[in-house]
């Protein structure tokens, strides 16, 4: 957490009401884009996205300060998105699992290195929408909120080992929606590479 995230929350908390629109702007993006990454819905990622930063102002005074205010936020924005998920009665797309190894999802991550940054980083959120709502969660926390496993762990209130566990899971499903979309020959120069 920056001191200047605390200053603020330090004003809110005694009266300064005008001081929580410095953390919105801050910390709407973000919000927005997990929300939405959960949801993949505009409208409903809008409604859960504004329904957690009121959650925020209402309980700011119980934030301890033992992680990252992002985290914090994070982790409201996830069980807000959870609620709603439960309240729809959505139920996860379901991706299929090819028998990939450790070694394979490497490659993956490989072959999208040599795309251009903005290619890969298109090419990653397209296929992450395709993903079940918590996989997507997961997954823009790791590649492009770059959140250690420590601060996953927090957000999603699990281990740090059992976040490892479902990370690896999450990106075996997004290797099989990458598989299918990126250029063959480009994964099967890498596979021939690190054979």
């Amino acid at each position: 957490m920056t001191t200047n995230d605390q200053h603020y929350i330090s004003l809110i908390i005694d009266g300064d009401t005008s001081a929580f629109s410095v953390l919105v702007d801050r910390y709407k993006d973000l919000v927005f884009s997990l929300t939405m990454k959960m949801l993949k819905n505009r409208e409903e990622a809008e409604e859960v996205a504004q329904d957690t930063f009121i959650k925020v102002y209402k309980s700011l005074n119980t934030f301890k300060g033992d992680s990252k205010f992002s985290t914090w936020i994070y982790r409201v924005a996830y069980n807000t998105c959870l609620d709603r998920l439960k309240k729809n009665k959505k139920y996860f797309n379901d991706v299929p699992i090819d028998e990939f190894t450790e070694h394979q999802v490497k490659n993956i991550d490989n072959a999208l290195d040599t795309l251009e940054h903005n290619e890969r980083d298109k090419a990653i959120q397209d296929c992450i929408t395709l993903l079940p709502s918590e996989d997507a969660f997961l997954l823009t926390l790791y590649y492009f909120d770059e959140q250690s496993l420590d601060e996953i762990a927090k957000v999603m209130n699990l281990t740090p080992n059992h976040v490892k566990v479902k990370l690896f899971r999450s990106r075996k499903k997004l290797a099989t929606i990458l598989k299918e979309r990126l250029q063959p020959e480009i994964i099967e120069i890498y596979e021939r590479a690190n054979r």
